[in-house]
């Protein structure tokens, strides 16, 4: 059997926003107040510090709004990333399981791509394997049947920005923040083949030439698309579902590392194409 890491699928919401631990005007409060920290780019105090009650459908719930608010305005939903699927990351984090966040179309970019660090407040970078999905996942579902459904693989940058004063945030934080994620650079795409064995790509990663970071897909729940099968579990219940054409990223399979201006990340694995990020 399959094994899914922790999901939230136990707790469904309930109708009329019940379930919540604080209001829905509140909830909506804190949205608007994050949002404002992201185009100000000052940084608003934890959430948990200041509504320590706050759950994680709650921190959900603010996420969904502001994603809501942006759609609104004319962004499109390009896809998905999952945080924390490794123990690098969760030990750097200090959150001990996955949550997810949004991709929106204006944060992506094809690799080569030259970034301004001025546009984020304290940005970090992150090496991933990511997917393209060639069909619909309408429903929970483990690692065989989410295999099936991937068309690409590629190997992506994932851009993490914070709006508090400090990394040191919890899984609330993080999840009503988006799971921290602000820019996805891509990788060349390739076609995925079912029998292809994800967990050992062995990747490594450079700032101007010099190796920083290692891992393999390995690191990634044991199996980058588990990470994909546990997202299947948890969206339904904040009430949506995978589409084809969705990107997701799987998750870091190193620590990350500061996003320092006039440098070069370029990322490789055995058998991906390179991806490559200038910033400045």
């Amino acid at each position: 059997m399959t094994h899914i890491p922790p999901s939230i699928t136990q707790h469904p919401p309930g109708p009329g926003g019940a379930g919540f631990s604080v209001g829905e005007e509140v909830l909506a409060g804190l949205a608007q107040e994050l949002a404002a920290a992201a185009r100000a780019r000052a940084p608003v105090r934890l959430l948990s510090e200041r509504f320590p009650g706050l759950t994680e459908r709650d921190a959900y719930r603010i996420q969904q709004i502001n994603v809501r608010e942006q759609v609104a305005a004319g962004a499109r939903v390009a896809g998905h990333k999952v945080g924390c699927t490794s123990a690098a990351m969760r030990e750097q984090m200090g959150i001990h399981e996955p949550d997810s966040g949004v991709v929106l179309h204006w944060m992506v970019a094809a690799s080569g791509a030259r970034l301004r660090s001025a546009g984020f407040m304290d940005p970090r970078i992150e090496t991933e394997i990511a997917f393209r999905l060639g069909r619909d996942i309408a429903q929970p579902c483990g690692r065989d049947a989410v295999r099936e459904a991937v068309a690409e693989v590629f190997l992506a940058f994932e851009v993490l920005d914070t709006h508090f004063a400090s990394w040191d945030i919890t899984l609330v934080d993080s999840i009503a923040d988006n799971a921290a994620c602000a820019g996805v650079i891509t990788g060349p795409p390739v076609p995925f083949t079912p029998s292809w064995d994800l967990a050992a790509e062995q990747i490594t990663a450079e700032a101007d030439g010099t190796v920083v970071a290692t891992g393999q897909g390995g690191d990634v729940l044991g199996d980058p698309l588990l990470a994909l099968a546990w997202l299947t579990h948890r969206l339904p219940v904040l009430g949506t579902t995978l589409r084809a054409g969705d990107i997701v990223l799987a998750g870091s399979v190193h620590a990350s590392l500061p996003l320092t201006p006039g440098t070069t990340f370029r990322a490789a694995s055995n058998r991906l194409p390179a991806v490559q990020l200038r910033v400045v």
